[in-house]
């Protein structure tokens, strides 16, 4: 069993500030995950048609994009989790360097590249038509594996920006 003893003011005052940065940071990863969720599912909806079934836009298409772009909001937490671990730092997207890039691209590329091998390869969930451009060697397409590199940034700049237009 725990017991906290308040030394005065002080002790309270710095467990309300942590409590707003709790909250904050909260906010800021909700919003990071609804960002993520939209920039992909109009991704995935603009790739749709370079996969077997989803030609035209249809109800299942629709479903097909949504839960896609769902996983994709986790892959980008993913993302956010690893430059975190790796970096120590909450904030670390906020203002980007070589460094952070690099983490954004690599942890993106190694779950798209993952993603997808399972999803081709090992439980064939799905599959390409002959317009998806393919990855020679691993016969992966790029459009899904680019969709991890270049989306995250964008995504993490867009919360950042937007964090500091809202103060």
């Amino acid at each position: 069993m725990y017991h906290y003893v308040r030394h005065g003011s002080e002790d309270s005052n710095l467990v309300e500030e942590m409590n707003t940065e709790n909250k904050r940071r909260a906010r800021k990863l909700v919003v990071l995950f609804i960002v993520a969720v939209v920039l992909n599912y109009v991704w995935e909806s603009a790739q749709a048609p370079l996969y077997a079934g989803l030609k035209s836009y249809n109800i299942v298409v629709f479903w097909h994009c949504l839960v896609a772009s769902l996983g994709d909001g986790l892959m980008v937490m993913l993302i956010f989790a690893a430059g975190w671990i790796a970096l120590h730092r909450w904030n670390w997207f906020e203002h980007p360097g070589r460094v952070e890039y690099l983490i954004m691209l690599s942890a993106g590329l190694a779950l798209a590249v993952s993603v997808e091998w399972i999803g081709v390869h090992i439980t064939r969930r799905w599959e390409y038509t002959e317009s998806m451009p393919i990855l020679p060697g691993i016969d992966l397409g790029i459009v899904p594996i680019a969709q991890m590199l270049v989306l995250p940034p964008l995504i993490f700049r867009i919360v950042t920006v937007g964090e500091k237009l809202a103060k």
